[in-house]
């Protein structure tokens, strides 16, 4: 939606980010160590200033990330050159995205489906099938509900099973903490693993 693209345009260029920890998600570094998910074409959801996504390439991964923000987008462009890193920086609206391009082996989202899915769950649903195939594996950090922060977006165990479980097999959901700026204690997430089965079940 224009009206958010708008909004979220303005925070960044304001720096009103308290979520952007400038550094690389923990639980990301660990699933791609311990399960592990090998050098492949990766594509983050809500990139932000691209921090993750510039960790993902540092590892070997041919990647491309999606923001509503383009002042978002311009940014991390700016650091990935200035990193010598190549990363497909998009600026577009993942409730209403047209990809035309080849599905991914590993989607990664820290924060972006809890925010989004308040905009269009089905709109939001149709971009993972589009940018997914069978065994494509994803890792979504989002918020949880246990120690949810005033009106932060956040989810259930349930609801985590009901909407995610329309497209992907949940192969490990756990309780994390997020990284805040400074290396701090960030705020209480679940980290959700799954990978996309050969057969769609419509729930």
């Amino acid at each position: 939606m224009a009206k958010d693209r708008t909004e979220w345009n303005s925070r960044y260029e304001k720096g009103d980010l308290p979520w952007d920890s400038n550094i690389r998600s923990r639980e990301l570094a660990r699933v791609i160590d311990e399960i592990p998910i090998a050098p492949c074409r990766a594509v983050e959801l809500g990139c932000g200033t691209g921090t993750n996504a510039l960790f993902l390439a540092e590892q070997g991964f041919s990647v491309t990330a999606f923001d509503i923000s383009s002042v978002a987008t311009q940014q991390a462009t700016l650091r990935a050159n200035e990193a010598g890193l190549h990363v497909d920086f998009i600026s577009d609206d993942l409730c209403s995205l047209e990809w035309t391009g080849e599905p991914f082996d590993f989607i990664f989202d820290r924060g972006c489906y809890h925010c989004a899915r308040e905009e269009s769950v089905e709109g939001l649903q149709a971009a993972l099938a589009t940018l997914s195939k069978p065994g494509t594996r994803y890792l979504s950090l989002i918020g949880n509900t246990t120690e949810r922060n005033g009106n932060e977006p956040a989810m259930t165990e349930e609801e985590i099973r009901t909407e995610y479980s329309r497209l992907f097999d949940i192969d490990e959901l756990r309780p994390v903490y997020l990284e805040d700026a400074g290396g701090a204690k960030g705020p209480l997430a679940w980290s959700c693993l799954m990978t996309r089965p050969r057969s769609i079940t419509n729930s």
